[in-house]
Parts: structure tokens; C-alpha cells; sequence
């Protein structure tokens, strides 16, 4: 597997708290983009692979899935767009690494609705 060094390919992710709203139309809008770009299990797999690695990934993603390169090349399109992942040029090729920040978000809008499934059970 080719890989490069992390700061190399994706800079220190942001560190700074995120203080947008967990609920809301806009919270609901980005959870379900965000829910969207993981509706396919081949993009959980590939978030998966990018978890493991320490480095950022140089193509190479296509030998550890059963799916052929375009396939994987539209999928990582997607997980990209949604702001999954990131992918920097290094000449031919591109390489992804996992983006902190908008796990870091997804998983605060998702607590925040087992929040509000807490709040509707108790106030039953």
C-alpha cells in the first residue's frame, strides 16, 4: 500500500470547537447529507480503510475492495464531496485521508438525537 505522511497529504485538522446548532432545519439538512454519503456500505468500508491507516492513502484503496476502480474513484467522489474525507493531487495520483472535523460533527448530530429520544422518553 502506498502511503505518504499525514501531514503531507492532510494538513493538522481543525481544532477549534464547532458550536453550530445540533438541531434544527440546518442540522437536519447536513445529517442527512452526511447519512447519505454513508448509505453505501462500499463507503463505510472505505472510511474503515482510511481509519486504519496512520498515512494518507495513494490509490491502492481499489486492491482492498472487490469493486473496480471507477466504482471506488465514484465513491470516494462522494465521501469527498460530503467532507468525509479529503483528497489532495500528488502528481497522478490522489491521496485521502479521513477528514476529523466532520466525523467529530456527525457523531454530535447523531447523540443529538438519541438526546432528544432521551428528553421525549422521560417527559412521557
Amino acid at each position: 500500500m502506498n502511503q505518504k505522511n499525514a501531514q503531507a497529504c492532510c494538513p493538522a485538522p481543525n481544532s477549534e470547537p464547532d458550536l453550530r446548532p445540533i438541531e434544527g432545519p440546518e442540522a437536519d439538512d447536513e445529517l442527512a447529507a452526511l447519512s447519505k454519503a454513508l448509505g453505501h456500505p462500499a463507503r463505510v468500508q472505505i472510511l474503515r480503510i482510511l481509519a486504519r491507516k496512520t498515512a494518507c492513502i495513494c490509490g491502492d484503496i481499489v486492491d482492498e475492495l472487490p469493486l473496480a476502480q471507477s466504482t471506488v474513484s465514484q465513491h470516494l467522489k462522494v465521501l469527498k464531496e460530503a467532507g468525509l474525507i479529503r483528497g489532495e493531487v500528488d502528481g497522478p495520483r490522489v491521496c485521502y485521508c479521513l477528514e476529523p472535523r466532520t466525523l467529530r460533527r456527525l457523531k454530535v448530530l447523531i447523540a443529538g438525537l438519541l438526546t432528544s429520544h432521551r428528553t421525549s422518553t422521560i417527559n412521557r
